[in-house]
């Protein structure tokens, strides 16, 4: 067992809203914490939410292989796998990547698991994707813009010639712009249980998570910008990005609670060579 996982409670110390560090998301998915996950999910209301929109938008591209570099307890890896991709499940959490293990058995799958940090993610995870997905809200774990562009580049990397990305964010705009609050329309569907914002400036989101039973966590995460993202994305050599509001492609700016985003990385009418 991990220290993390032998950890009751999250250790921010004195002053929580100056924890602005990429590698702090390690601690704070305390083994309580990734216990009561799947209560914050809720596995079948995210899979109504969400539909099939990412299963058809991989079958769209003609994905067969896919890198799932924020597995969490294994949802999206999971409904991917009942699909029948081929799929290599990523977490830089043990304690996270010992619950996903735990539910694909569940669900008739052995999965195969590797912890990598984003960072040095071809060191750890080997081979070419036809598919890179970091869904969750998690790519904002990371709170510099060199680790961004580093992960961002390692997921490239990862990417055969034709692949793509699809990396997803909370809609942190409209929570600095107006101080509105999420919704959670579409991402944390379960029944009794809070997610909002305690604390939000243009260099933290600090998020608390309240369960039925009283008790309540934390996670500190950078409140990425919309634009800015798609211009690190291009800037990294992604050729286009398509962004969608909650999973439609046709959307008010203010509107929705998350944005997803589709990367390719191969140009525009890009001919084979003979």
């Amino acid at each position: 067992m991990t220290n993390t996982a032998k950890q009751l409670k999250q250790d921010y110390g004195d002053d929580p809203i100056a924890v602005r560090e990429t590698g702090k998301y390690v601690d704070e998915y305390i083994g309580g914490f990734v216990e009561k996950w799947d209560e914050l999910i809720d596995w079948d209301q995210r899979a109504q939410s969400e539909g099939r929109f990412f299963i058809d938008l991989l079958k769209e591209r003609g994905a067969k292989k896919v890198l799932d570099v924020a597995t969490g307890t294994g949802f999206h890896s999971v409904r991917l796998l009942n699909e029948g991709f081929e799929v290599i499940s990523a977490d830089g959490t043990p304690a996270m990547l010992s619950q996903a293990f735990r539910n694909a058995r569940a669900n008739g799958h052995v999965m195969r698991t590797v912890q990598a940090d984003w960072r040095w993610l071809n060191r750890d995870v080997h081979g070419k994707y036809d598919a890179v997905i970091c869904l969750g809200n998690s790519f904002t774990h990371l709170f510099s813009e060199r680790d961004r562009r580093k992960a961002l580049a390692e997921f490239y990397a990862a990417l055969r010639h034709d692949g793509i990305l699809i990396l997803d964010q909370r809609n942190y705009d409209i929570m600095l712009d107006s101080g509105s609050k999420p919704r959670h329309t579409y991402y944390y569907c379960g029944e009794n249980v809070q997610a909002e914002p305690e604390h939000v400036d243009e260099g933290l989101a600090r998020f608390v998570y309240r369960f039925p039973d009283g008790s309540s966590y934390n996670l500190n995460m950078f409140p990425l910008r919309r634009n800015y993202l798609v211009n690190l994305m291009r800037e990294v050599g992604f050729q286009t990005v398509t962004t969608y509001g909650d999973f439609k492609e046709t959307y008010q700016q203010d509107e929705p609670d998350f944005f997803v985003h589709v990367a390719e990385k191969r140009y525009p009418n890009e001919e084979e060579p003979s």
